[in-house]
């Protein structure tokens, strides 16, 4: 079983990158952003998740982990599957390890994508200016998102270090360019394991 953690600050590019994965090698891509915007907005669940994104906070561990679990348990039958923008925390990625463990399968591998604070915020306002997603317009929100990512979810990448499962990927370029560094980085992980 194949299970990539696609890793990066807001706006690195990793649900476009998830999709180009999900693709080539036929994994589930599960999305916390996405899961989390679906969520029934009149919900409790919904209420306090938004209360948490729309300031660029991070929702807290225990719910994050008991929603993702549930996520992944509607794909028993998944060749792997792609965790975009989770684990957040290295207590997410211990409770990840756990999950996956009781599952009989682990993490494969972590790719973070590395792009700087000044091109992050350009995308941003640009997929804000695209998408229509409010929580990137605000110049405020989007500095507390990556303040909060380079803080609280950037050592996550140590975790997966110690366990000699990160690759770090130039995450600047084209979007062609980026996948091929991708896809090279999984090719040679597939190869040495």
């Amino acid at each position: 079983m194949l299970n990539i953690v696609l890793f990066g600050p807001p706006g690195a590019g990793k649900g476009t990158q998830s999709e180009r994965l999900k693709e080539k090698y036929g994994l589930v891509h599960i999305s916390t952003g996405d899961v989390f915007r679906a969520l029934d907005p009149e919900s409790e669940l919904g209420k306090l998740a938004k209360s948490y994104s729309d300031k660029g906070d991070l929702v807290p561990d225990e719910i994050t982990i008991a929603i993702l679990e549930e996520e992944v348990k509607k794909f028993p039958n998944a060749k792997g599957v792609i965790y975009d923008g989770f684990p957040r925390t290295t207590e997410q990625a211990k409770a990840l390890d756990s999950f996956l463990s009781s599952k009989n399968t682990s993490v494969t591998m972590m790719l973070s994508l590395v792009v700087t604070e000044d091109e992050l915020r350009d995308r941003l306002m640009k997929r804000a200016s695209d998408s229509g997603r409010l929580d990137d317009a605000d110049p405020k929100i989007i500095q507390n998102r990556i303040d909060n990512y380079n803080a609280k979810t950037a050592p996550v990448a140590e975790f997966y270090a110690e366990q000699s499962k990160l690759s770090e990927i130039d995450g600047i370029g084209s979007i062609d360019e980026i996948t091929d560094r991708l896809f090279d980085a999984v090719e040679a992980f597939k190869i040495n394991d």
